[in-house]
Parts: C-alpha cells; structure tokens; sequence
C-alpha cells in the first residue's frame, strides 16, 4: 500500500510539474521526508525517477514544439556541473539547508511577479516574449541545479519562474526547463550512485512509474492551455511553495 501511494504522489506531482515546470522534486522529497527517510537518500531517491520522468517529458514537450534550443542548451551545460558539484555537498555536508528559506524568499517575490505579469496581458496573442541572454541563462542554470541537488528539488522552482518574470514564452520556458532536466537529474544520479554506500530501489520504482504515466499528458495539458493560465499558475504554484518553505524553516509548520 505504501509503494501504491508512493506511485500515486508520483503521477500527480509530475502532471504538476509537467504542466508548469515545477513541483515533481519538492513535493516527492517533503512527502520522503516526512515519514522519516534521510536528507541525502530522499533526494538520491527522487533524482534517480527523475531522469526517465524528465526524458519523457522534456521529449514530449520537444515534440509538439514546447522548445526553446538556446534555453535548453545553456541552463543544461552550467546545469549539470551544478548538479555534480551540489550532489557532492549534498552527500558530505547535509546541513546547509539553512539557504532554503533565503532561496524561498526570492522566489515568493517572483511569483507574485510573474502573476503581476500575467493578469495585465490583455492579449497575450499579441505579446512580444524576450529570449533570455547567456549571461543570465548559465549562473541560473549553475544556481539553480546545485540547490536542486542539495535539497531534492529546486530546479524547476527557480529557473521556470525567473525566466518567466523576465517576459520569457511560458510554454517554451516550461518545455526547454524540463528538457535541460534529464541531463541535470543524469548528472546528480550519477553523484549520488557514487558517493552513497546504498540505494533504496524499492522507492525508486514506483516513483519513476508513476512520473512516467503522467509525463506525456502534462506535456499535452501545456500546449491545450492558454498562456495566461500557465503564467498564472506558474506564480500560484510558486508562491504556495514558497510559503510553505518559510514557514517549516521558522517552525510554523512541521
């Protein structure tokens, strides 16, 4: 039974962060967490469903067009020695979780942002989306795949609504994100297979199957949904992320 819940939270997290870029990692290691698997082995755990769930989502965005090729190639490139390196810390010095809530803080302001953004485009047909810049695309990879690493979950949280706030496509945004995601979740795996004595296979499995049943359908749910609704929930998602964040670290809520 605990196994069938474990792959039921999995489907319902990746059709969440399939369908707006965030969500899978935070939510599966808060619920690990939560009923007493270690720090390391949580994200370990979900990192290694995570690199089938992200190939089979980041494909099914790439192929009905959800893509971005400079996004893609310049938050996987920074990304991945992001994720080695937050991997190593991860499994060495597990006590500098102290930068969740910092990390939470910026990331409430966004949200509120991106939702600004959103409810003033009358016509979002009509709009205009920039293309980020490599200089902001690659620290933002780096960043966002090392915490991602330490904390089992964080890079969808902050790559997705940073380049939205920038006035970036939230389709393309969402679709490039979780393509880079298979090379950056690949990477921390790897870590992980090395630096740890042993893996708990059996959490792993109904993760990874549930993730994959949801992948395509979430892709699909993207591209049917107008952009304001993805832009919106992007931010409601966010912000409800956020807060929970601060109020665990403060010790509001358990």
């Amino acid at each position: 039974m605990l196994y069938f819940i474990f792959l039921l939270f999995a489907f319902i997290a990746e059709l969440i962060d399939g369908g707006i870029g965030m969500g899978y990692g935070v939510s599966l290691t808060t619920m690990l967490l939560s009923i007493g698997v270690g720090t390391a082995m949580s994200s370990a755990v979900v990192h290694f469903s995570e690199v089938f769930t992200s190939l089979v989502s980041g494909s099914s965005h790439f192929r009905i067009g959800n893509f971005d090729k400079k996004i893609f190639k310049f938050l996987a490139i920074p990304g991945i020695i992001g994720g080695v390196f937050g991997a190593y810390v991860a499994v060495r010095a597990q006590n500098l979780f102290f930068l969740r809530p910092a990390i939470s803080f910026v990331l409430l302001f966004l949200g509120f942002l991106i939702i600004v953004k959103f409810l003033n485009k009358n016509d979002p047909l009509k709009h205009t989306y920039d293309v980020p810049r490599i200089r902001k695309l690659m620290p933002l990879g780096f960043i966002a795949a090392f915490i991602d690493a330490i904390g089992g979950g964080g890079w969808g949280p902050i790559t997705t609504p940073t380049l939205i706030a920038g006035n970036g496509d939230p389709k393309k945004t969402i679709g490039s994100v979780n393509a880079a995601e298979f090379f950056i979740t690949l990477s921390i795996s790897a870590t992980f297979l090395l630096s740890l004595r042993a893996i708990d296979w059996k959490i792993v499995f109904p993760l990874l199957l549930g993730g994959i049943i949801a992948a395509p359908i979430a892709a699909l749910l993207t591209n049917k949904l107008p952009e304001k609704i993805v832009g919106i929930s992007v931010g409601i998602s966010i912000i409800i992320l956020s807060l929970r964040t601060i109020l665990i670290s403060f010790g509001i809520l358990s």
